[in-house]
């Protein structure tokens, strides 16, 4: 049970940085269960919704991709129980009350093996590809092993929430799985985030996050994680519906689409600030029936 005193040291910290860890959510018991399951789905075959990562850029030789044998799975809560109860699970929501003084909707779930020698994902930021409107999404990113620089943990960039969407540029691929990144001035600290099995990471939507490869020659690095939206959210991309209120009932929103302007870094007066401007292209796919290729 988390008392109002914790709860309210969360919020602090979520209001200051974007983001919060909360220790020991679960139980070790329950990390050994979750491992289990998501290891037997793995060995049982392909999912609707696998990704193992775009190509790498420039590999002639196909390297083998330790990606493609553990690839990440979504939307399992569609149709695997566990996967939605956890979605659900009332600690979650009690977190996410406490940090956005309203229930969320519930719009995905995704595993994330990352055995060793697996590439990382580029700092981006989950509401590009969510659009929720008003208001943004929020992650809860629960470690199923232990996380630190070596096998390729979380980094994060503090503050970052109170940033508007930014334009995406390349990303090298031979580092990050998905080819798109957004590009943080050299006057913003990108921190790692050291996490033990069973505590759960809470983010804001806008908060620059993303991760290094795992450069351990034994050590996963999986994750559980949720994906949520503001319970005063009208719209959202159309790749996250169904939408659910946390008691598993449906809640009927509108479809947001993609497009509008983004943030780039500009130099204005010897200050980096961002200045928004019209994106070249338009999100991929971000409001169509294919899945993202993050969050």
């Amino acid at each position: 049970m988390l008392s109002a005193d914790a709860l309210r040291t969360y919020r602090t910290q979520f209001d200051r940085d974007g983001y919060t860890i909360v220790r020991g959510l679960f139980s070790l018991a329950e990390i050994a269960d979750y491992v289990a399951h998501f290891m037997e789905l793995r060995r049982q075959g392909a999912h609707e919704g696998d990704f193992a990562g775009v190509p790498i850029q420039g590999d002639d030789d196909h390297t083998p991709d330790p990606l493609q044998q553990y690839p990440r799975m979504i939307h399992m809560h569609r149709w695997d129980g566990r996967s939605l109860r956890w979605m659900l699970d009332e600690r979650i929501n009690t977190v996410m009350q406490a940090l956005l003084d309203k229930s969320p909707y519930a719009v995905q779930t995704m595993l994330y093996f990352k055995p060793p020698g697996a590439r990382g994902q580029a700092l981006h930021q989950d509401q590009y590809y969510l659009r929720v409107q008003p208001g943004t999404c929020m992650a809860a990113w629960l470690a199923l092993d232990d996380c630190d620089e070596a096998n390729g943990c979380m980094q994060v960039v503090p503050g970052s929430q109170n940033l508007p969407l930014l334009c995406t540029v390349p990303a090298d691929t031979t580092q990050s799985f998905t080819d798109m990144m957004v590009p943080v001035p050299s006057d913003m600290r990108v921190e790692p985030v050291i996490m033990r099995a069973g505590d759960v990471f809470f983010f804001n939507g806008q908060v620059i996050h993303g991760s290094f490869p795992n450069t351990s020659t034994n050590r996963f690095r999986r994750s559980l994680i949720g994906h949520y939206i503001v319970g005063d959210a009208e719209k959202v991309a159309k790749y996250y519906h169904p939408v659910l209120r946390m008691d598993g009932s449906e809640v009927n929103l509108g479809v947001s689409k993609s497009g509008g302007a983004c943030g780039v870094w500009v130099d204005r007066e010897g200050r980096t600030v961002v200045e928004m401007r019209d994106p070249k292209a338009p999100v991929a796919v971000a409001d169509g029936d294919d899945p993202p290729l993050i969050a």
